[in-house]
């Protein structure tokens, strides 16, 4: 937080090299796991078509109405990549040519992650060992990485995405306090009198920043008590907790893209007229798919485990939507009013660098 509010600088450096590091590792360690594990005889071309401690018998079923199947839940491994695509567009107004930056930050950083991705997921499988053993560890990957290159250089690989997932949640931290202060510099904003203010000696907005904290912390303790209240006999290892927080954070963006992609349907003419970026005859088909790809991810989480991270959803969209009604009823001329344009002092301090863009997504992505 200290770092956000008194240096964008040097929070947009931690970010750059967290990227660099978080690429060139991941690449790194998926070919040392492949020639390592080839090397002394650990790789197991099995494992990439094992269905490993779940029964085979109705792998590949859509599930039941409170369950999903096996390999329906594994599209979530899709929609994780996907949550934090949109973070360039959250910074947008403080970035240099964004309308030509943006878009294609946005999608060279999923395209980048999935492919990335993906290779890491076939080196993983391929160097697993004793399926039945991994699926009782709560540190399955760091077991696969340290067993197949031993304490020391695994250790030093998970130094480096420890390092990447701080950047990570650095980046959401500013996409939030930005979110915060456009709202609040909009007037949408509840308290967008104080929320709206930047600084003057660190350019930043540094109220939205500290609420954008708390609200945070907040969010953490709530899931960590209830998963200590739910199950107190093992307040220690946490893994459901971790489960319930990870699935909340893909869940409640699956909503929001959802409503997002319904409403530009409706108010897409009505929209001005974009400069450096248009889907062209592709916007139909675009739409179409991704109303398609967010109601099936949005099934896949009917499965009963899927219950706690429902109801925080819920009630954060139910919160909004009270809001919104609030808005609506007693100040409908700010909602009418289109945004601001322009970042204000924020531009002039923020957008020196036009490709800290492209790191946020791709910090955004690791989630």
């Amino acid at each position: 937080m200290v770092l956000i509010i008194f240096s964008t600088l040097w929070s947009a450096r931690v970010n750059n090299t967290a990227v660099g590091t978080e690429v060139i590792g991941i690449v790194g360690l998926t070919l040392l796991l492949v020639i390592v594990g080839a090397v002394q005889g650990l790789l197991h071309l099995d494992h990439l078509f094992s269905t490993g401690a779940v029964s085979s018998s109705g792998w590949l079923t859509l599930g039941g109405l409170n369950s999903a199947g096996p390999f329906m839940l594994a599209f979530l491994l899709g929609a994780f990549t996907i949550v934090g695509f949109e973070a360039a567009a959250n910074l947008a107004e403080e970035t240099q040519d964004a309308h030509r930056v943006v878009p294609t930050a946005m999608w060279f950083s999923v395209l980048l992650s999935g492919i990335v991705g993906f290779a890491f997921l076939i080196a993983l499988n391929l160097a697993s060992g004793n399926i039945a053993t991994l699926t009782a560890s709560s540190t399955p990957v760091a077991d696969i990485v340290t067993g197949t290159l031993g304490g020391v250089v695994g250790k030093i690989f998970l130094v480096l995405f420890t390092f990447s997932i701080f950047a990570c949640g650095l980046v959401i931290f500013i996409t939030g306090s930005r979110l915060v202060w456009a709202m609040s510099r909009d007037q949408r904003f509840p308290g967008y009198q104080v929320f709206s203010q930047v600084n003057k000696s660190t350019g930043t907005p540094v109220a939205a920043t500290l609420l954008s904290g708390i609200l945070i912390e907040v969010v953490l303790a709530a899931f960590a008590g209830w998963g200590i209240f739910t199950n107190p006999t093992n307040a220690a290892n946490q893994t459901t907790t971790l489960f319930s927080l990870f699935s909340a954070a893909t869940l409640l963006p699956a909503v929001i893209y959802l409503a997002t992609v319904i409403l530009y349907i409706f108010a897409r003419r009505k929209l001005p007229e974009t400069h450096g970026f248009s889907l062209g005859a592709f916007e139909w088909p675009v739409i179409i798919l991704a109303l398609i790809w967010l109601l099936f991810e949005l099934s896949i989480f009917r499965d009963v485990s899927f219950t706690t991270p429902w109801i925080y959803s819920l009630m954060m969209f139910g919160l909004g939507l009270i809001y919104f009604i609030w808005m609506l009823m007693m100040r409908p001329k700010v909602l009418q009013a289109p945004p601001q344009e322009g970042g204000g002092q924020l531009t002039t301090y923020y957008g020196y660098r036009s490709r800290i863009v492209l790191n946020c997504t791709l910090s955004g992505d690791r989630l």
